[in-house]
């Protein structure tokens, strides 16, 4: 799938020259990252945002938002808002805003360990002790 390169072209634009954020071609379209962690992307015409939890359900309610559906199933802590949600500079930058916000909390926030994948390895098993 294709993403709205106009859009893109705006977010960098929103951004300007700033170091701290990168891009990445995922989801079929284009993800924004602020220090590694996604805050926005583009999916088609849509805008992908990042959202507090503690905003999800009042943004929910919001025109031209609708809950992330990627996989078929929504995805909580994410939103797409459609092309009138950002139509002008201020709008979109209110949304550039709020993405980062998260994933500047992500970035200082604990991290969740992941499980090891060595499965069935001594390195992944727990010895008993006597």
């Amino acid at each position: 799938m294709a993403y709205d390169e106009q859009l893109a072209n705006r977010i960098r634009q929103a951004f300007g020259t700033r170091n701290d954020i990168t891009e990445r071609k995922m989801f079929g379209g284009l993800a924004f990252l602020h220090r590694g962690r996604m805050c926005c992307g583009i999916v088609g015409r849509d805008l992908m945002v990042r959202i507090p939890d503690d905003e999800f359900d009042a943004v929910m309610r919001g025109r031209h938002v609708r809950p992330m559906d990627f996989t078929g199933k929504p995805l909580r802590g994410f939103v797409y808002v459609s092309p009138p949600g950002f139509r002008t500079a201020a709008a979109l930058r209110t949304w550039l805003s709020r993405g980062e916000r998260v994933a500047e909390e992500k970035a200082t926030g604990p991290t969740k360990r992941r499980p090891s994948r060595k499965t069935g390895s001594a390195a992944g098993r727990r010895r008993a002790i006597p």
